[in-house]
């Protein structure tokens, strides 16, 4: 293919970031499985697993498993710790180099973006080279690999990027994203998790192929507006623009108790302390936010998030606990016990830009 007309959007993922990062900056660990997260105590940690290496994927590990059953599926693996500062370093050079490839460029995890590279990409042969020169590029300068989709739209182009990882390159003709999506699982779509995959399921739908062929009100019936959206995306029809935005989207920080906690107090502490720890970062790096969110995890690993917001955005403490704890409060007569909290703020604002939008309305 030598070119495409119209849109060219990009979706690039690093492979298995936290630990390739790992396994540069210490070469002995390649070729080994290498488990980034919580410390298994020998397997009674009672973390999760943040990411992992390929070679750990293939006994059964992947991210936001409870690391108590990752250390019984590989137990030979080597198990690291996060270290955040360091991916952050990693991820900032990385993603200023996407950014100097594209029109437009969406960062969207410390990991992953959507470029917009439809004037870009008339200065190469094809969005392959273009594709090609940035893998490249960072496997050059960073010494890691990247997978990258090529589609007319952000979510075929999503989904491309996940099939040939890692060090993948996937692209997809304009005229054929519905021939490349249909034989594919609904699952692909991004946030068709396992509760929906069964809701679509007792419709008949499994594959993308069949949501594309739903009629449209019957999808809208069974799923409002989210309805509209699958039928979109699986007709190859999702428009959405690629973001210019600041790529912090959120700030947050989660504790995980190293017994089951069925005492509200000590909950309660725990959430005062992550209040603290999430409002200094706030600080740290000079936002405002409007919405707070709690993530909560039972006994039996049932998992519930939650989220408020006001409108005029804050950066005040008193403001962040107050939601907190009134969104947690929900929970509270539940007689399960907790192994996880979680607090986190988003819609952010930079506060010296929210000060001058302020200053202009007045």
């Amino acid at each position: 293919m030598k070119s495409l007309m119209g849109r060219v959007i990009f979706h690039v993922d690093m492979d298995s970031f936290f630990a390739s990062v790992e396994k540069r900056k210490n070469p002995a660990l390649e070729g080994l499985p290498v488990i980034i997260g919580a410390d298994p105590k020998g397997g009674k940690g009672r973390g999760v697993v943040s990411t992992c290496s390929y070679e750990a994927r293939k006994f059964g590990v992947h991210s936001a498993q409870p690391i108590s059953k990752a250390y019984k599926l590989c137990p030979h693996a080597v198990f690291l710790p996060v270290n955040m500062e360091l991916y952050q370093k990693v991820s900032e050079r990385v993603m200023a180099l996407l950014r100097s490839f594209s029109d437009r460029f969406e960062q969207v995890s410390i990991d992953e973006a959507f470029l917009d590279v439809s004037e870009k990409v008339k200065q190469y042969t094809s969005p392959q080279q273009l594709a090609e020169r940035i893998k490249d590029e960072i496997r050059r300068k960073e010494g890691l690999s990247c997978s990258i989709g090529v589609a007319p739209n952000k979510s075929a182009a999503k989904i491309a990027s996940s099939l040939r990882k890692p060090d993948g390159l996937t692209v997809v003709n304009p005229e054929k994203v519905k021939e490349f999506l249909n034989p594919l699982p609904a699952s692909k779509i991004s946030g068709v998790g396992r509760k929906m995959q069964e809701r679509l399921a007792s419709l008949g739908i499994k594959t993308i192929g069949q949501l594309a062929r739903q009629p449209l009100d019957k999808l809208t019936e069974h799923f409002g507006r989210w309805g509209l959206r699958l039928w979109e995306v699986a007709n190859g029809l999702e428009e959405d623009e690629v973001e210019d935005s600041y790529p912090i989207k959120s700030l947050g920080t989660e504790h995980t108790f190293e017994e089951d906690v069925g005492d509200w107090a000590v909950v309660e502490d725990c959430l005062n302390s992550l209040v603290e720890k999430v409002h200094r970062r706030v600080l740290e790096e000079g936002f405002l936010f409007r919405t707070v969110g709690v993530k909560i995890r039972f006994e039996d690993f049932e998992t519930f998030t939650r989220s408020k917001s006001r409108q005029i955005p804050t950066n005040q403490k008193e403001v962040l606990h107050e939601y907190a704890e009134l969104l947690l409060k929900e929970f509270k007569d539940d007689s399960r016990k907790l192994r996880l909290i979680g607090v986190k703020v988003s819609n952010l604002q930079k506060v010296g830009k929210t000060r001058n939008l302020l200053e202009w309305s007045r």
